[in-house]
């Protein structure tokens, strides 16, 4: 993939003093559920992995197959499902009872695993002098709603990662609706935790995020299952992502009228209840730093960004660089004028 087909606008600086030191170049779309473009920002037809972003399609995928009746799981288990959680306790709980609930172990997830995101956690567990586990692992909570949906299917728990295996088509299947795009047309990979992850363009995942939103174009069984993991990302955001998170910060702030996934390498998708509308976007850089700043500024281009939650969200969207001695140094900034010119009307 060359420069060009990269695309994407110079959006977010980097300053330290009065000067730029450098900028991040952003992509993104935003769409109703018609389809209608209202914000378009480098090349939205540019497939792009949306990683993590992609999981409350994952989860709807498992909760319109019944599992959530099948298994009594509840809203902050469904939740969790839809994550990138920072392995905090209640997190690490959340997925522990789903396997219980479909009688298996931690031994069932594939995920690998790593310390807690949540500095806190990872430093009890040192402290505790446990190493962890799966549970862990901020995937763990996809895989454990994969696997309760392979007992559903009554497929092979081992082999749950595979794109062949029935979990995963029925996952794929959904997503390409969701999506109005053409599954056998993906380019899929693996992700950082083992299982099957597909590149759709930013128009198309826009769209997603913005059924998701509006509860329309898809068939009512589908829809059915997001209005469920949708409640559960709104009335437990802290599942979602955890203590201090983006996602759980911005779901928070706009008290409902937002749902919210970050995904890795830079790549945020948004649903806006109140606008109608959703939004995907990639940090060209794949740089993290630069996603909160953009995405903040493209809702508040949209007239998406509840006020209120403006003045809550000041650390994400200006985050402030320190010296090693706590001075200022400088800020991370989106420029606003990028995203008003991005707009279509």
């Amino acid at each position: 993939m060359n420069e060009r087909e990269l695309g994407g606008i110079a959006a977010v600086e980097v300053r330290r003093g009065a000067s730029v030191e450098s900028w991040h170049r952003i992509a993104a779309c935003a769409c109703d559920a018609s389809g209608r473009i209202l914000l378009a920002m480098g090349d939205i037809d540019r497939p792009v992995y949306l990683r993590s972003a992609a999981k409350p399609f994952i989860a709807a995928a498992a909760i319109a197959a019944g599992v959530r009746e099948a298994f009594g799981l509840t809203m902050e288990e469904i939740a969790v499902m839809a994550a990138s959680h920072s392995g905090e306790p209640f997190h690490v709980a959340a997925v522990r009872s789903i396997l219980r609930k479909i009688d298996l172990d931690e031994s069932a997830l594939q995920c690998g695993t790593h310390l807690p995101l949540d500095e806190a956690s990872a430093h009890e567990l040192i402290r505790a002098g446990l190493s962890p586990t799966a549970v862990h692992d901020n995937c763990s909570g996809k895989h454990a709603g994969i696997l309760a949906l392979t007992r559903l299917l009554g497929a092979d728990t081992s082999s749950y990662r595979e794109a062949e295996h029935p979990a995963q088509r029925a996952i794929l299947d959904l997503c390409a609706r969701a999506c109005d795009d053409d599954a056998a047309g993906w380019p899929l990979a693996i992700d950082g935790c083992g299982i099957p992850v597909f590149a759709t363009p930013l128009r198309n995942a826009a769209l997603a995020f913005a059924r998701f939103a509006t509860l329309q174009g898809l068939p009512d069984r589908e829809l059915q299952a997001f209005i469920v993991v949708r409640d559960a990302m709104l009335s437990h955001p802290e599942y979602v992502a955890g203590t201090g998170q983006f996602d759980t910060r911005l779901m928070t702030a706009a008290g409902g009228a937002i749902a919210s996934k970050v995904g890795a390498e830079g790549v945020s998708g948004i649903a806006s209840m109140t606008a109608g509308l959703g939004f995907a976007l990639k940090v060209v850089d794949g740089a993290s730093r630069a996603r909160p700043p953009a995405a903040l500024a493209g809702l508040r281009a949209l007239g998406a960004l509840p006020e209120s939650a403006q003045a809550e969200l000041t650390d994400f969207s200006e985050p402030i660089l320190y010296t090693r001695k706590g001075a200022r140094a400088g800020e991370i900034r989106a420029r606003t004028e990028a995203f008003s010119e991005a707009l279509t009307d």
